[in-house]
């Protein structure tokens, strides 16, 4: 199956009423769990990866195998840039395979976030690739991406503001800030659910939620009925890989082949991906 860009598969969620999941990956061994999930769940998905993890897993991993990977899979799948800051890095995924960049500006001012977001958003579509922008600011660290505190009233996207800046830059999709912290261990965020609708109404692409991870269950779902049509998900699958790896190497610690020690990980990280895939409602919805 081809790869699929973010606009595609965004789109098309948009119009049917549900959104999908970005999961955030550092390697091959997350990679292939949030894969399988998806495949096993029918849904569409989006592979996420920040400059941090391109720097971990290396440019080759992510360049080459990971698009043919996705080529390969059997379901829809975008290949996404998260949290792009260096138009260097950007570019280079936008000639490497990747389908969809993020060109987070959100700690600018509202006309240099325009300026920035419209260059990358040109440079990028002209090679068919989507283009995420940023408006408000999500809080919180993450894989190397810290801004202010999250939930700060100032820091919430005006939807008004909203409107011009898709307007503005030509962007296929916007991340708005409504209340999640990137980072959040526990499900304790509180999402400003009429924030949503109201950008929802003057928004004519589709909306992005970050730091999904700390999101309840229950909000989760709602987000998706006000408007969010794009999830992230990353600490919460960081977690759930620790946990299946500890629990493993606890319970038999004379085992040293990595095969064996991270495919509990691999395991415990796919339920996590299940979850959200079924949560967000895309389960069954490849095509």
């Amino acid at each position: 199956m081809s790869l699929k860009t973010n606009k595609e598969l965004l789109d098309r969620a948009k119009a049917e009423g549900y959104a999908v999941g970005a999961f955030n990956v550092n390697n091959i061994e997350q990679t292939i769990a949030a894969l399988e999930a998806a495949e096993e769940e029918k849904s569409p998905i989006i592979i996420a990866v920040t400059e941090g993890a391109i720097k971990y897993a290396g440019e080759p991993f992510f360049f080459d195998a990971v698009p043919k990977m996705l080529e390969a899979a059997g379901v829809p799948a975008s290949l996404h840039l998260d949290h792009g800051k260096k138009m260097e890095m950007i570019m280079k995924c936008v000639g490497k395979g990747f389908t969809s960049v993020m060109y987070d500006g959100s700690s600018l001012s509202f006309e240099a976030n325009v300026a920035e977001t419209r260059k990358v958003a040109e440079a990028a579509k002209a090679r068919r690739v989507s283009v995420e922008g940023e408006i408000g600011r999500v809080g919180g660290v993450e894989s190397g991406v810290s801004s202010a505190p999250g939930g700060d009233e100032e820091l919430l996207t005006d939807p008004e503001e909203a409107k011009r800046f898709v307007e503005l830059t030509g962007i296929d999709s916007v991340a708005v800030a409504v209340g999640t912290v990137h980072g959040m261990r526990k499900q304790t965020a509180k999402i400003d659910l009429d924030r949503i609708s109201a950008i929802a109404a003057l928004v004519t692409v589709p909306l992005v939620l970050h730091g999904a991870s700390g999101a309840p269950d229950e909000t989760c779902v709602e987000v998706v009925k006000r408007g969010i049509h794009k999830i992230n998900i990353g600490t919460e699958l960081q977690k759930s890989f620790a946990r299946g790896v500890a629990d493993f190497i606890a319970s038999n610690p004379d085992v040293i082949d990595p095969r064996k020690i991270l495919r509990p990980g691999m395991n415990s990280m796919k339920e996590s991906v299940r979850n959200k895939i079924r949560l967000f409602g895309s389960a069954g919805r490849a095509w």
